[in-house]
């Protein structure tokens, strides 16, 4: 696509804010999760379908889709398709359960030998070098959001997830730019991380932003197209 994915521009005009009715229920390996009543719960969904109509070259629809309808079943669809199951569920469960810092599991003379990874390391240093490759060049890129600690299942449905377009560095921080279904078509939404810390504007209730990774997309043909 030679026309960089903006919100202002490529995301939904409507935000993430839907009939309170569940949205669907996911089969995971802790057992069946709710995610979402639908008043607050189709980010996934949102973020995957507005990837699908930049990649097709295609304006979203302007009106909020009622229920029911192509558009909406599209949504819920891509929904549970962003949640990549059982995989991608396990990865959010894991995270959520990660310290944030790194621990040492293992020490000899008080000197440590094995070292678990905390959920900053595994964000900066494991998955943003590969997130920024893809931004470079020029292709969006979903991003699952850990912004709760917990070994509760039915947690899962506290995380988030958004779309990155671009980022910016001042010194050693680093401004990640994305589209929150949440927050509609505004372009100065982002996570900034720097020394170890996550900053954000995500509507996200006030939770933290503990750690992200990117989430597998595959293009998916359009409602009706």
């Amino acid at each position: 696509m030679s026309d960089n994915f903006l919100p202002s521009r490529h995301g939904f005009t409507f935000d993430n804010v839907w009939p309170a009715q569940p949205a669907v229920v996911v089969p995971t390996p802790f057992g069946d999760v709710p995610f979402g009543k639908a008043n607050g719960g189709l980010c996934g969904g949102m973020v995957f379908a507005a990837l699908d109509y930049w990649n097709a070259g295609r304006q979203p629809p302007a009106s909020r889709p009622p229920l029911g309808t192509p558009l909406y079943s599209f949504i819920v669809r891509r929904l549970l398709e962003s949640w990549r199951l059982p995989g991608g569920v396990a990865k959010y469960y894991e995270w959520m359960g990660m310290p944030d810092t790194d621990s040492p599991t293992f020490q000899l003379f008080g000197r440590p030998l094995l070292t678990r990874r905390g959920i900053v390391y595994r964000t900066v240093s494991g998955e943003w070098p590969s997130i920024r490759t893809e931004l470079d060049r020029g292709s969006p890129v979903p991003l699952g959001v850990i912004t709760v600690s917990s070994r509760q299942p039915k947690d899962l449905a506290l995380n988030h997830q958004v779309l990155a377009y671009a980022y910016a560095t001042n010194g050693n921080a680093v401004t990640v730019r994305v589209y929150d279904p949440n927050r509609g078509k505004r372009d100065d939404i982002g996570i900034t991380f720097q020394a170890g810390a996550f900053t954000h504007n995500l509507g996200i209730g006030g939770r933290p932003v503990r750690g992200f990774f990117r989430t597998g997309y595959r293009a998916q043909r359009l409602p009706g197209g």
